[in-house]
């Protein structure tokens, strides 16, 4: 099952790209909740690399690590990463209004899709609040 998430965020490509691919912007957008927070987050940009992001509820109830490696990177335009025996890919298209970020995944079979979807929209909603946040200051 594949699921697909997106936004556009007012900003410049490169800005965009940049935010969504730098470990210290990671960790300030990369939460579904305020609840939740990335502690520790390692980019490695390129085919073959590796990636992860250490995400803990706030109140240090739980915690996990989000981790994969990169299998395609077209900056500032394409990500495509694999994660477990799963497969992501997210693209960066240019727009009047700004860049439209598109996440599509596989889907798992613990959460239902719209758990999933949810979860994944609320991530890249933060990711649209920080950049455009960056922006106006």
């Amino acid at each position: 099952m594949r699921i697909a998430v997106e936004t556009t965020v007012a900003a410049p490509v490169a800005d965009v790209w940049r935010a969504y691919t730098t470990p210290d912007d990671i960790k300030q957008w990369n939460a579904a909740s305020e609840d939740w927070h990335t502690t520790a987050a390692t980019v490695d940009l390129r085919a073959g690399g590796a990636f992860s992001s250490r995400m803990e509820a706030k109140d240090g109830s739980m915690g996990f690590d989000f981790v994969g490696t990169y299998t395609k990177v077209e900056e500032p335009r394409l990500l495509e990463y694999a994660f477990g025996d799963r497969t992501a890919q997210v693209a960066f298209t240019p727009e009047a209004a700004g860049v439209k970020v598109q996440v599509s995944f596989d889907g798992e079979d613990t959460h239902s899709a719209e758990q999933q979807r949810g979860g994944w929209q609320a991530i890249l909603d933060n990711f649209k609040r920080y950049v455009e946040a960056k922006q106006r200051s």
